[in-house]
């Protein structure tokens, strides 16, 4: 029997319930691996609450962990057991053990703990490739990222800054601005306090900038547009606020022949040879001190509920842990 967190109805953290459960043996192309330590992410909270659809009930929800295999299905020759490894796999992740499919998984290098893999993989993954794949970050370029104190957000700032773009990060409150210039950002706009799209045309001299990361959704979607220049780039990868409605194709001819894009990490995992690189390319940039995950906060496994309203609550800066 494995303890897992599982909800059986959508609705607030009181859903989440600590439960034991069987686990089958990995199949082909699977592996089994016990979590030192689990990733908490917002997406796990939309899964939560129904603004995802949920694949079946019960679920055990949790998308990142880090641990060692336990034990490998037919045809995985690529791990055996007692390798560390981190992965990332659509649900399954909030429990003592976790099958995932070989596809989702990679090696974790020993210079890496699993609270650092478990705490970078998602955000890691995706902002690899919001600043590699969905726009490459050159020296010269401005970049503004949202909630630059949150978790993904401190990723972009630091590695955007490391790739030589000045980085404009938003934030909610002057101790999550400090927090977010001390990792990377080069200016920080108080969202609460200032027209966000007004301060970055101060900021850049009316060049504003050339693309804008957005993990927060509904509510900062059009300060994202008028932050922009000319041909300019939107990359909306998240639904803090919650999901971005529908608009007039129309606004972003009008506000500079603009690109939008809504790009998801597990389309370009679909390739084994993308996912192995996007993790050298991580891991290497950690190893290397451009990038540092700080995990301010950690819960025990049965605490989960409690973690998910520390999340929400919008209180949390850095990663948030769930330890088994």
């Amino acid at each position: 029997m494995v303890n897992a967190i599982r909800i059986h109805t959508n609705g607030g953290p009181e859903v989440l319930q600590f439960e034991e459960i069987t686990l089958p043996a990995p199949g082909p192309g699977e592996l089994l691996i016990k979590n030192r330590a689990i990733g908490l992410n917002f997406i796990d909270t939309y899964y939560r609450s129904g603004l995802y659809p949920a694949p079946r009930l019960p679920l055990v929800l949790g998308n990142e962990s880090a641990g060692d295999v336990i034990a490998v299905g037919p045809n995985v020759t690529e791990f055996k057991a007692g390798d560390r490894v981190a992965a990332i796999s659509t649900h399954g992740a909030y429990a003592d053990e976790r099958i995932v499919p070989l596809t989702s998984t990679v090696s974790l290098p020993a210079a890496i703990s699993y609270e650092a893999a478990a705490s970078v993989m998602l955000k890691g993954f995706t902002a690899e490739y919001l600043l590699h794949r969905t726009h490459r970050v050159k020296p010269g370029d401005t970049i503004l990222v949202h909630a630059a104190a949150g978790a993904t957000g401190l990723i972009l700032s630091q590695w955007g800054k490391a790739l030589g773009a000045t980085v404009i990060g938003t934030a909610g409150s002057k101790r999550k601005a400090e927090f977010a210039k001390s990792n990377g950002c080069d200016h920080v706009i108080l969202y609460r306090e200032e027209n966000v799209a007004a301060r970055v045309r101060e900021i850049t001299g009316g060049a504003m900038c050339d693309v804008v990361y957005d993990g927060v959704g509904k509510d900062t979607f059009i300060a994202s547009l008028d932050s922009l220049r000319p041909f300019g780039l939107l990359a909306s990868f998240g639904n803090a606020s919650g999901a971005v409605e529908a608009f007039n194709l129309g606004i972003l001819a009008s506000k500079g022949s603009l690109y939008v894009t809504r790009p998801t990490l597990m389309t370009h995992m679909a390739n084994r040879e993308t996912t192995v690189a996007m993790a050298k390319n991580l891991f290497d940039t950690l190893v290397s001190g451009k990038v540092a995950v700080p995990v301010n906060a950690t819960f025990p496994l049965k605490a989960a509920a409690e973690a998910h309203r520390a999340l929400e609550s919008r209180g949390t800066t850095g990663s948030t842990l769930l330890i088994p």
